[in-house]
């Protein structure tokens, strides 16, 4: 067991709280970054977070809005921002980390324009050292149920065995199983896509289409997801792991995914504007459906249910017309 650690933790939404407050049980000093004032002061004062409703947080948990401060001298620096601002929030971070420290990302999204995963948007603003070690925790667990300590197992990836078994070391706990794994590059993959197949998912059920279509939809969701991660060195070995068929799965069937709740009002005919204005959280699967529909296209993947979720966010179209393209496509074996 690793002893009580310097823990810094960028990013104070439901998911980061959630971890922070896993870490700061078992005993590890743990300080979390929000770029909100008030989230800060509501942590610190009455520990409490409104991104994770109902949830005491220790009282030892700490939060603060300075960047610099909170990771300067940190151990381990948990990155859990949303996917798109990782890139500038861990830039400002850069300058201060430790030299020794472990980066563990738990961010899951690819970076618009760029088409980078969170592992690529790192390498291109933290120093070498720090990449060296890096880790991606990813996997099936809603930050609810992690933050009410309910049984969740996931996965850290690492190219350093010993990395990933160090991270495995810090977060698990009798609650919290972790596994290790060393295709990162899968892990960070699945953890975008499922996004987009949650998105998909949702809008069966808004559509009024029954479990029949929810388990077509995830098992051939899970093919694409597949097609596109070899295509990009990913091993197909963790399509069908906890990064990947586990997280799919409760995503796309669990009432707690924003992604599906975006999906399932797309279905019964809300604007997708409309639905993000209120929404407090981030649905990550909105913006990821755009950059995985361009890789595709650069990795000369077909990924139908993609195209379609793709043509629903971005160009307005009708959802029970995209489904009905996807059963009409030409007939073919299995792949």
């Amino acid at each position: 067991m690793t002893d009580g650690l310097s823990i810094a933790v960028v990013g104070a939404g439901a998911w980061g709280t959630a971890l922070a407050a896993l870490l700061a049980k078992k005993g590890h000093a743990v300080t979390i970054w929000s770029y909100e004032p008030e989230v800060a002061d509501s942590i610190n004062q009455r520990h409490l977070n409104p991104y994770l409703v109902d949830v005491a947080l220790p009282e030892g948990l700490r939060a603060d809005t300075d960047l610099a401060g909170v990771v300067k001298g940190a151990a381990v620096v948990l990155s859990a921002s949303p996917s798109q601002f990782v890139g500038s929030i861990m830039a400002q971070a850069a300058d201060s980390l430790a030299s020794e420290a472990l980066v563990v990302s738990a961010s899951k999204g690819i970076e618009l324009g760029s088409l980078r995963c969170m592992d690529e948007v790192l390498d291109w603003v933290l120093p070498p050292e720090h990449m060296q070690r890096f880790c991606a925790l990813s996997g099936p667990s809603f930050a609810r149920e992690v933050a009410d300590g309910l049984p969740t197992a996931v996965v850290v990836a690492s190219r350093t065995a010993e990395a990933a078994e160090r991270a495995q070391d810090i977060f698990q706990t009798p609650y919290f199983r972790v596994y290790t794994n060393s295709d990162v590059v899968g892990v960070e993959l699945t953890g975008a896509l499922k996004n987009v197949m949650a998105l998909a998912a949702g809008i069966t059920v808004g559509l009024g289409y029954g479990q029949n279509t929810m388990a077509a939809l995830i098992t051939r969701g899970l093919a694409e997801m597949t097609r596109l991660g070899v295509a990009m060195g990913a091993e197909s070995a963790t399509f069908s792991g906890l990064a990947g068929m586990g997280d799919l799965v409760l995503t796309c069937t669990g009432s707690l995914s924003r992604n599906r709740t975006v999906g399932v009002r797309l279905g019964q005919g809300e604007c997708l504007d409309e639905i993000l204005a209120d929404m407090t959280a981030v649905a990550e699967g909105v913006g990821t459906a755009a950059a995985v529909h361009e890789l595709a296209a650069r990795h000369g993947v077909e990924m139908p249910i993609v195209e379609q979720v793709y043509q629903i966010v971005m160009e307005d179209k009708r959802p029970a017309d995209a489904l009905r393209e996807l059963m009409l496509r030409d007939p073919k074996p299995e792949d």
